[in-house]
């Protein structure tokens, strides 16, 4: 059976074995790439892989870059993908439904503030026909769930594969303290090291 050809998994949140796939990135402005991670997490927070991608700054490669990495990972254990935010590296589209399509894997995104939308500002940024094109993107992905976490915190969730039941149970399942699922906060946190650690070119 060829990768893009999986059956969509079922979720189990209450089992133990259950290990999500967290993706976030860190990047400068003016940079070019950024810098993304995938960090692999069972239930009781142990790591069960990390691997590190990049994506363009104002680019519109996210989506294929994250599926990139998880077929990296060559893991068949993962039950869920959590990606921290949908508009990542300034702009840079990441379609869920696509990433589901792909890897059989239901997808989480998280945001942590409300808000009335980004649509102006992709026509800040881009000509009107690449503008157009993203904020068609944009509205695809649908509206925003509201979730209340069991710390009392306030998510902002769009989902894939994924019933809303289900997804807060994997929320709280992977939270400790705040709003930030553990999954993100340990991807983030690498990026950022990734990011800054000298390279030769």
């Amino acid at each position: 059976m060829e990768f893009g050809e999986k059956r969509q998994k079922r979720i189990h949140p209450e089992k133990k074995g259950v290990r999500v796939f967290g993706v976030a990135e860190s990047f400068k402005k003016n940079s070019t790439f950024s810098t993304l991670c995938g960090v692999v997490l069972r239930r009781d927070m142990q790591v069960d892989g990390v691997v590190l991608g990049r994506t363009m700054v104002g680019g519109d490669d996210a989506t294929k870059q994250i599926i990139s990495m998880f077929r990296k990972l060559d893991r068949n254990d993962v039950n869920c993908i959590m990606i921290n935010g949908l508009i990542i590296s300034l702009y840079n589209v990441v379609v869920g439904e696509k990433i589901l399509e792909t890897t059989g894997i239901p997808v989480i995104g998280v945001t942590y503030q409300d808000s009335l939308g980004i649509e102006d500002r992709f026509f800040d940024n881009f000509s009107k026909s690449e503008a157009t094109k993203r904020v068609e993107e944009y509205r695809k992905l649908g509206n925003r769930e509201h979730f209340t976490l069991k710390t009392g915190m306030t998510v902002f969730v769009r989902s894939w594969g994924i019933s809303s039941p289900k997804t807060l149970h994997i929320l709280n399942s992977f939270i400790i303290q705040g709003k930030i699922p553990e999954p993100l906060r340990i991807a983030r946190l690498i990026s950022r090291a990734a990011r800054t650690f000298p390279v030769e070119e």
